[in-house]
């Protein structure tokens, strides 16, 4: 347990040796780069990892690579990266895509990641066919100076409840999210103003992502992690998780807001 040391307090042994003994699969090695070490670190140790793609420049703002690994698969330098940390874990890869006709077998496993890019309809099958093996699926989204997790269950609704079934996108899921704590009076303006200015472009690339928001995604899909692990409650879609510090912002308009009430009323 010396490994470990560190961890108590937060968890206890008996915690620990679920998080070892919980398998997790990872469809997606760009995100899921970062969330793979941070639930190592942490003490998941049979860790499965999915990607066909090759690690380039464009990766090196924010995913858990180096320069050397340029050119390398991503599921081979992140299999290396993680065995590196802990060389006696169940750490295993598929250097593939997942396609429509080519799923990863999920039954095996207590938990998923998806953070497969939505180019087609994978992304939603890949849910399907875990949600039917019971398992849940967490959906992490780099959001740059943030980043937003749900949490798909088998009892739960899929994410096209919240938009189109044709051309579903990550745009979908982080526009509902706006649009909710815009309904509850908790406007995000920092992610609206960036949603404009994405959809607003005159070409059609890839969401913006920062490095700030892929380790905000790794630390918040860790710890469900462990709420799901060690049996504790966590919120399920349709319901999310959104983490940043300019959350700052809508609690200091919430105050002045109070205080601008306060003082119509004494008036």
């Amino acid at each position: 347990m010396d490994r470990y040391i560190r961890n108590r307090i937060y968890l206890s042994s008996d915690d620990q040796e679920k998080l070892k003994n919980y398998p997790l699969l990872i469809a997606g090695s760009g995100i899921g780069s970062n969330i793979a070490e941070c639930a190592l670190r942490t003490g998941f140790e049979k860790i499965c990892v999915v990607d066909g793609d090759l690690i380039e420049d464009s990766n090196l703002n924010r995913q858990n690579y180096t320069e050397n690994h340029r050119g390398t698969p991503k599921a081979v330098a992140l299999y290396e990266r993680l065995k590196s940390i802990n060389s006696q874990a169940d750490i295993s890869f598929i250097n593939g895509f997942i396609t429509p006709d080519q799923m990863p077998e999920t039954g095996k496993y207590n938990a998923a990641i998806n953070a497969l890019d939505f180019h087609d309809r994978t992304p939603l099958l890949f849910d399907e066919q875990c949600l039917k093996n019971g398992i849940p699926v967490l959906h992490p989204y780099n959001l740059g100076w943030g980043s937003l997790v749900t949490v798909l269950t088998p009892q739960g609704p899929p994410l096209t409840t919240i938009g189109k079934t044709e051309n579903f996108s990550e745009l979908e899921v982080v526009e509902y999210a706006a649009g909710y704590r815009r309904f509850w009076q908790k406007p995000e303006r920092w992610l609206e103003e960036t949603i404009a200015q994405y959809k607003n472009e005159s070409e059609l690339l890839p969401p913006p992502q920062l490095a700030i928001g892929s380790w905000y995604a790794a630390a918040m899909c860790t710890h469900l992690l462990v709420k799901m692990a060690t049996g504790k409650f966590y919120k399920k879609f349709p319901e999310f998780y959104l983490c940043s510090l300019f959350q700052e912002e809508v609690l200091n308009d919430s105050r002045c807001l109070s205080q601008n009430l306060n003082g119509l009323k004494k008036n």
